[in-house]
């Protein structure tokens, strides 16, 4: 035990590059206390813009990062295929080794976009998917149109090839220009908490959505991609460091959306710093 140990921290320092949003920042401390527990000499940087992390990864000026699944289908490779969450892993596995970036086990979590409600109105009105939610919305848009439904959506998402335009062909979803209320991402869950929207676009594992009880409603149709968060390593990264791929492969199926969801909450409304949540998450599962 002690000489793989040494053997380990001989090797050169990982560097670990990560994104510049709470969970990104949750993700970094997990993985930088597991590893260090398991002999590895990790460094992390935090706060690195997606493409420039991306192109340090390809030229070898980092190590290692936490990747989601969709972001690199469409923001790296430019597919905007409709795949299941499996198809989508196989996809940018493979298209990445080709760089000799090896994809591990994802973690069995998907940040990816959603519409949510205030819990309680939502069960009121019966609404737990998206078709519902569209079926309701067009409803009050014929019968009752002084009080049309308005739904709060980033800018970024309104303007997108693959957002709000292919959203509504796919679950036929007429909108008049009124019914929609671009804002920061960030104001969405106070806008739809504060009843200012009927429903906004958030992002599944925000801790905001635990934080203020809102309810995720079903894509039914499954339009969203998965967004599916994996350690993404070089080869030599991996060749250099015995047993890194089984301790990450190791640590990913523990961040389960539930997790994820409560930590970042544990970080965004009870502003506990990302470190002492991973600790405790990591202690609770014996790791450290």
């Amino acid at each position: 035990m002690l000489a793989g140990t040494a053997t380990v921290s001989a090797a050169a320092p990982i560097v670990m590059a990560t994104k510049s949003f709470t969970e990104q920042h949750i993700l970094s401390a997990l993985t930088t206390l597991y590893l260090r527990k398991k002999g590895f000499q990790i460094e992390p940087k935090t706060n690195i813009a997606t493409t420039i992390g991306r192109n340090a990864m390809i030229n070898k000026q980092i190590d290692m990062t936490w990747e989601y699944t969709g972001t690199s289908l469409i923001i790296f490779n430019h597919i905007n295929k409709p795949m299941s969450p499996q198809e989508a892993y196989n996809t940018v596995k493979t298209l990445d080794a080709k760089l000799g970036l090896v994809w591990l086990n994802p973690a069995p979590m998907n940040n990816t976009y959603a519409f949510a409600m205030q819990r309680k109105r939502a069960d009121a009105e019966h609404i737990d998917t998206m078709s519902q939610m569209v079926a309701k919305i067009e409803d009050i848009r014929k019968n009752d149109p002084d009080h049309n439904w308005m739904l709060g959506l980033d800018l970024e998402f309104a303007g997108r090839s693959d957002g709000l335009k292919p959203l509504q062909k796919a679950y036929n979803m007429p909108l008049d220009r009124p019914q929609i209320r671009q804002m920061d991402p960030g104001l969405v869950y106070n806008a739809v908490r504060e009843g200012f929207v009927d429903a906004g676009l958030i992002y599944t594992t925000d801790g905001r959505v635990k934080g203020f009880d809102l309810k995720v409603l079903k894509d039914d149709k499954g339009f969203f991609p998965s967004y599916a968060v994996t350690p993404v390593v070089t080869k030599e990264t991996l060749d250099s460091h015995p047993g890194l791929a089984d301790a990450l492969n190791s640590l990913s199926p523990l961040i389960t959306d539930e997790a994820i969801t409560e930590m970042n909450k544990r970080v965004d409304i009870d502003h506990q710093s990302p470190q002492q949540v991973a600790s405790d998450f990591l202690k609770s599962k014996g790791l450290i």
